[in-house]
């Protein structure tokens, strides 16, 4: 029986296309085969960085015996859940209804009609930890759909029945208001880390949309704990083993409390995330550090992830070979006493450990540490260390860099492109903006269509075959959005208003609330509808977000109407689970600050005093502002009708709650209207 993965676009896929398991992609077909051989699926859901996925292909997907048994008794389908979040998202609500717990490599049986009715997630080849080995796991579903097919019939049937009934507790259509966000507040307040940063315990993930709504929220209420939270726990981080100390960029999560030792995957969605929340400290705080980390994320992005298309590649694995022919994780990454003597000699090699907090016993494993900035790190000549840091990145560039997947996904790369374009826009970084256009162009010409519809993923400038879910829709009106209000050019507001136009068709039903497919898409088990915030946005947040901005830029009332009803969910869900709303959150403080509509107006858009209040109109603090630049008497942007110069000077329009202030040529004046 044939591998039928060799022709796909996903790099996931693309690493599992020589195993002699006879794996399908997910497809009617594979299910066809089941009924018509009579087998049940096997569904294996996982992504092209996730170690223990690799762990797991290795010892029983790459092992002849275990492939022979599974060609024979199963239909064995693999998706890359980055390909295809709806499936993922379904067969995961059950993985973690049924066991309690989730996550990847995920492995569920199915049976013909796409039902699950067993569960799982890491098998490993031999019991151990009170685990059954992946054989013992196969032996048995095959023998209960043998010998017991009506028990197996009637668990899957009313796990699908739970699944297909189970409905979000919507709230209301109302967006939240004061009491909601102080309640917010607090509840965050109560699960921070006030010695470390951040919230909870280990593992510990950078919360980067709640340091958005952080910012936010003082921002417009003036709240200093809100900041400290924010402040402290970006710093905490950039000193951390989560971010790189040589080249820039977030891992994914620390797998302890002190942001030591990082889970050294590297994401697009973390740092381009987390690169607008520095960029956004910055712009709150003049905060050096914040500057400096925001500016080496976003040229991490472009050096690093950027494709030859122009895209954002998924990720960075965190294996890579540590030199032996072993792939470890963090091999790469990690250094000992005697390395950074070997680069730098006797001396540098001393001051650099002090720098860096490497030690003899070292920070992660083997003796080995992850570098930091220890909070003591005490003064040192800024010259020699960048000299060391130059050394010591030339150094780790010769050792096999972790492996990346290529594969370009809408979402994500919307979220790039806002973050490049407020970035190269606040720290006159004109390359950053060029390379959220060219990501933007990308996504205009391959991944949508003559109707504007929106396919999920590319590679190698091929399109997948997958459609777009709601948060690539909203992610890249979001993204389209930046570019709109960084370069003044209306065709990114156009494209936005495209996409959000589908939002309203096909993603929201009668009551306001949002699903994560549309009405027309593949019909699952179950249509996917989750409106938390956890790795990224949730489509339903996002999609609130793009919608409330975009109608601020155009007066569209249907798309202000859509984010009000959206925002429903923040007002039932932000005061008793803050961590798991926090973009929700975030756009609830734009709506309640207006938002703003800004307008600046030049002769020409190369007016260097133009120039300077548009840059003014992009560095204001009030949460969600949308800013308009153009030429006087442009139609480019809808914002800027009917706003001439001031006595044939550049000026600025501040519009809120459908009252506008009077213009103004002034740069402090309009830093004023744009503060709380």
């Amino acid at each position: 029986m044939p591998n039928r993965l060799a022709h796909e676009t996903s790099p996931y896929l693309l690493q599992h296309a020589d195993n002699p398991v006879a794996w399908w992609p997910w497809s009617a077909e594979a299910f066809e085969e089941a009924r018509r051989t009579n087998r049940p699926v096997l569904l294996s859901v996982g992504y092209s960085s996730c170690h223990w996925c690799h762990v797991m292909a290795h010892e029983s997907f790459e092992d002849q015996p275990t492939a022979d048994y599974l060609n024979e008794h199963f239909v064995s389908v693999k998706v890359d859940r980055e390909e295809r979040p709806d499936v993922d998202a379904v067969y995961m609500e059950a993985v973690q209804a049924a066991t309690g717990q989730g996550g990847w490599p995920m492995t569920v049986f199915l049976t013909p009609d796409a039902e699950p009715f067993y569960f799982g997630t890491y098998f490993p080849p031999a019991p151990r930890h009170g685990m059954p080995s992946f054989r013992q796991v196969l032996e048995g579903v095959r023998s209960a759909w043998t010998d017991r097919r009506d028990e197996v019939a009637e668990v899957a049937g009313k796990i699908t029945r739970d699944l297909s009934q189970r409905e979000i507790d919507y709230g209301s259509t109302e967006a939240p208001g004061e009491e909601e966000l102080s309640g917010a507040l607090l509840g965050l307040t109560r699960e921070y880390d006030p010695q470390r940063g951040g919230f909870g315990g280990a593992p510990k993930f950078p919360p980067s949309m709640a340091l958005e709504f952080l910012l936010r929220h003082h921002a417009r209420t003036g709240a200093e704990g809100a900041l400290e939270m924010a402040r402290d726990t970006c710093e905490r981080m950039a000193r951390g083993g989560i971010y790189d100390q040589l080249a820039g960029g977030f891992a994914r999560y620390s797998v302890d409390r002190e942001w030591t030792v990082p889970h050294f995957e590297k994401m697009l969605y973390d740092n381009a995330l987390l690169c607008r929340v520095y960029a956004h400290l910055w712009r709150s705080t003049g905060s050096d550090l914040a500057r400096r980390v925001a500016v080496e994320t976003a040229d991490f992005l472009v050096r690093e992830l950027r494709t030859t298309e122009g895209g954002f590649a998924s990720a960075l694995d965190a294996d890579s070979d540590d030199g032996t022919g072993r792939h470890v994780e963090g091999a790469y990454y990690v250094w000992t006493p005697a390395q950074l003597t070997e680069v730098l000699g006797e001396e540098d090699g001393g001051l650099a450990a002090q720098y860096f907090g490497v030690t003899e016993d070292g920070t992660f494993e083997e003796g080995q540490s992850v570098l930091q900035l220890p909070q003591d790190e005490g003064v040192f000549d800024a010259d020699r260390i960048a000299s060391i840091k130059s050394r010591l990145l030339d150094a780790r560039s010769q050792r096999p860099a972790p492996g990346r997947d290529d594969k370009v996904v809408a979402a994500w790369n919307g979220l790039a492109i806002a973050a490049l374009a407020e970035t190269g826009a606040y720290f006159d970084r004109p390359d950053l903006v060029e390379a959220a256009v060219s990501a933007a162009d990308l996504l205009v010409r391959l991944h949508l269509d003559e109707h504007a519809k929106l396919a999920r993923t590319s590679k190698d400038g091929q399109v997948g075959a997958n459609a777009g879910v709601l948060e690539d829709y909203a992610d890249v009106a979001e993204g389209f959005l930046a570019l709109a209000s960084v370069t003044g050019e209306g065709v990114w507001l156009e494209f936005a208003g495209f996409l959000l136009d589908h939002v309203l068709t096909g993603f929201v039903d009668e009551s306001g609330a949002l699903y994560d497919t549309a009405s027309d898409a593949e019909q699952l088990i179950r249509r996917p509808q989750d409106p938390t915030d956890n790795a990224t946005p949730s489509g339903w947040t996002a999609a609130a977000g793009a919608l409330l901005s975009y109608a601020a830029q155009t007066g569209a009332e249907p798309h202000r109407t859509a984010a009000e009803r959206a925002l429903g969910v923040v007002k039932a869900l932000g005061p008793r689970v803050p961590r798991f709303i926090g973009w929700g959150l975030a756009v609830a403080e734009a709506y309640l600050d207006g938002p703003r509509e800004v307008a600046v107006v030049g002769p020409s858009l190369d007016d260097e005093a133009a120039k300077a209040l548009h840059r003014t109109a992009l560095l204001g603090t009030a949460p969600g502002a949308v800013v308009a630049f153009g030429v006087a008497g442009s139609d480019e942007l809808p914002l800027l009708a009917d706003r001439p110069l001031v006595d044939g000077e550049p000026a600025a329009y501040v519009c809120r709650n459908f009252t506008c202030d009077a213009p103004t040529t002034d740069q402090e004046r309009l830093r004023t209207a744009l503060s709380r």
